[in-house]
């Protein structure tokens, strides 16, 4: 990634590029079944997160995943599949499954303080801001999480909304330069952005900017968190200048653009396995059940490529462990930015 330099790559694209969820979407045959299912009861002895690589037999179709595995890295930067047996499997099982396959795609790393590797996407918390997204019924923004490949399975969605969005920030990089080039560099400069608690030091902000737009090695990477940034504003750690606002603002807008994000919803059975490094990804606001047996309930991984190249700045921030599990600490935000909410 130069800058001020057009972004070449696969996962450069536009929605018409995806061709639709149908297009896009990889139909599990029933030989990739029978081999996920005998995987699965395979390591059920084991609870999810203890299951390592050589637990989890993909048999015959390890050639399947390794060619999902480069599409992720190299292609687009999203695999879509459909049909994963959750209707055949009770909630252990679908752990089991999910983050045996995912043991194949990367390093699983925790999510939060508490430690968790394999994420229960179910909503605790109503509008609760506090509330880490992923626990509540919020819509959800574009943004990156702290990791190289997200997964997403869905268990049961929501009654109503619950969409989920993506868009390649290749793409916006791109379409920045040719309409409004003076908002790029801020970008590949980065904001310190607020830790929201999960630090183990008093130090509430990163120590450094962490840039939007980076390229080290041969290798593109994209931190985006308005959420954090938008935290250490509201906190008084800093302000921005009005270059810097209108780039984030405009980096929101191309976002959410029609052409850019391609929205789709996730039905039980279908999990999305998407390149953080190089795609954007959000959810709309839903409603769920009354009953809690129905509530919309999707399971996530964080996974890490140890060998991905990043700048120091993005190291610090996704760190090859994730976030660093600390006894005692509650998973939503009590600081002063969320107070009487």
């Amino acid at each position: 990634m130069i800058k001020g330099q057009k972004i070449e790559h696969p996962a450069a694209w536009h929605v018409d590029d995806l061709g639709g969820k149908d297009t896009l979407a990889h139909d599990l045959t029933r030989a990739q079944v029978d081999a996920l299912m005998r995987a699965t009861e395979g390591v059920s002895h084991l609870d999810a997160e203890q299951i390592q690589q050589q637990d989890f037999d993909l048999g015959a179709i390890s050639a399947d995943v390794a060619g999902w595995l480069e599409e992720i890295r190299h292609g687009k930067g999203i695999v879509l599949l459909r049909g994963v047996p959750t209707d055949q499997l009770d909630v252990d099982d679908c752990c089991r499954l999910f983050y045996g396959l995912g043991t194949h795609l990367g390093i699983a790393v925790s999510q939060s303080n508490m430690g968790e590797k394999l994420g229960h996407v179910v909503n605790l918390g109503g509008q609760d801001r506090r509330h880490r997204a992923y626990q509540n019924a919020r819509r959800l923004g574009m943004h990156t999480d702290r990791c190289d490949v997200v997964g997403m399975l869905c268990i049961r969605p929501a009654e109503d909304g619950g969409l989920s969005g993506y868009s390649s920030a290749l793409t916006i990089h791109n379409e920045m330069l040719l309409s409004k080039p003076v908002m790029v560099a801020p970008l590949y400069e980065g904001f310190r952005l607020h830790r929201f608690g999960e630090q183990k030091d008093d130090e509430k902000l990163t120590p450094m900017p962490v840039p939007v737009f980076s390229y080290e090695d041969g290798h593109y990477n994209v931190v985006y968190i308005r959420g954090y940034i938008d935290l250490a504003i509201d906190e008084g750690h800093y302000a921005l200048t009005e270059v810097q606002q209108a780039a984030l603002d405009y980096f929101d807008e191309l976002s959410l653009r029609d052409d850019i994000n391609f929205e789709t919803r996730l039905e039980a059975g279908e999990a999305t396995l998407t390149n953080n490094a190089l795609l954007l990804h959000r959810r709309t606001a839903f409603s769920d059940s009354a009953d809690p047996e129905l509530r919309r309930h999707l399971l996530r991984l964080w996974l890490m490529d140890e060998t991905l190249p990043a700048v120091p700045a993005v190291r610090m921030h996704k760190s090859l462990a994730g976030i660093e599990k600390l006894t005692g600490r509650q998973n939503y935000y009590r600081g002063p930015g969320y107070a009487g909410s």
